[in-house]
């Protein structure tokens, strides 16, 4: 694939869970996160631009969660891409499909899609800047 369109990293990791909260509670407990509201956020340097801040988030959902269907799943994987636009022009030319519109919010671009064995795959156009500034503005 041309670098017009490709991953980058990890974004997220997201699993289903019978109590997210008591999840998040014996994580942060036993492993040392720190949890909020939706999980817990990791940090690191971006290999090609060591100044910038590249963040993965960690969630559990709730079993009855419908954000990974039509996945039958108990995760999601969110990968972190360059050039969303052009990615998803490219996927759907090679006959992948697509779950929903593309969506833009202050802190990225998100798109679902299905990969072969029929895992939905959340891919994330992201603008770190955002959780920098907010963190730095805690």
């Amino acid at each position: 694939m041309s670098k017009k369109g490709r991953v980058t990293g990890i974004g997220g990791v997201f699993f289903k869970s019978p109590n997210p909260k008591e999840t998040k509670e014996w994580y942060s407990k036993n492993l040392g996160l720190i949890t909020d509201e939706y999980g817990s956020s990791f940090k690191s340097r971006n290999m090609d631009a060591p100044d910038e801040i590249n963040y993965l988030q960690w969630s559990p959902f709730k079993n009855d969660t419908d954000y990974f269907q039509p996945s039958e799943k108990e995760f999601m994987i969110n990968y972190r891409v360059e050039n969303l636009v052009e990615l998803v022009e490219e996927l759907k030319s090679n006959g992948v499909t697509i779950c929903d519109e593309m969506e833009t919010f202050d802190y990225g671009k998100f798109i679902h899609i299905l990969d072969a064995d029929g895992n939905k795959i959340e891919l994330w156009e992201p603008v770190d800047k955002v959780f920098t500034d907010l963190e730095e503005s805690k």
